[in-house]
């Protein structure tokens, strides 16, 4: 057998390697028929977004899903509460806590949305963390806030958002009517700020079969 020449092995073995790129590539990108990408339906992970701090998921088939989520009802201690008890509702999850100074700042605003965004079906549910249980319902209730809380204090249920830090508080994760992760506001949040882009995801398709 008769070597190969070294100019015809290199040009074989490129294009190999293009051919096998481009599997890889249409392997992990394609569209369906209508030109949208598939959706993932894959669980949530958080990555680090590089000092950002106001983070926007689209399309919505890019979105991760939350499943899981669920603990302690602050406001009736004994309950459980959590993304099941809100089927095919957007939900603005939110966590705080009483010793958190700019958490006291923004939750007005979260009730005001919260009362504005139900008839819509939206829901606003708090993770309270590294709190005492009387600590917490007071601050609630000094402020009149009805909307529903985990009571977290180690943050155990944050495990459903796989990688999300739990050192930050405040901070507010938008799940669509799917539950699956729209935005994520890294710092407290101001109502001009939050209202437009929960409206937004309200009006997006409603989930169908009721939910995740």
């Amino acid at each position: 057998m008769q070597p190969v020449p070294f100019r015809r092995l290199r040009g074989r073995v490129t294009t190999a390697l293009v051919v096998a790129l481009l599997v890889a590539l249409s392997g992990c990108s394609f569209s369906r028929p209508d030109g949208s990408a598939p959706s993932q339906a894959a669980e949530f992970t958080f990555v680090a977004p590089g000092g950002q701090t106001r983070i926007l998921y689209d399309p919505p088939d890019s979105r991760g899903t939350v499943s899981g989520l669920s603990g302690e009802s602050l406001l009736e201690p004994g309950s459980t509460i959590g993304l099941d008890d809100f089927p095919g509702q957007v939900v603005v999850l939110n966590l705080w806590g009483a010793w958190c100074g700019p958490c006291r700042e923004e939750m007005p605003g979260l009730q005001q949305i919260h009362d504005q965004m139900q008839p819509q079906g939206v829901t606003l549910l708090g993770i309270d963390v590294r709190d005492s249980a009387d600590a917490a319902r007071d601050f609630t209730a000094d402020r009149d806030i009805t909307y529903p809380s985990i009571y977290d204090n180690p943050g155990r249920s944050l495990l459903a958002l796989s990688g999300f830090p739990r050192s930050t508080v405040p901070s507010t994760i938008v799940l669509d009517r799917k539950h699956r992760v729209a935005a994520v506001f890294l710092t407290a949040v101001r109502v001009s700020e939050l209202l437009p882009v929960v409206q937004r995801i309200a009006t997006e398709e409603p989930a169908s079969g009721g939910g995740t």
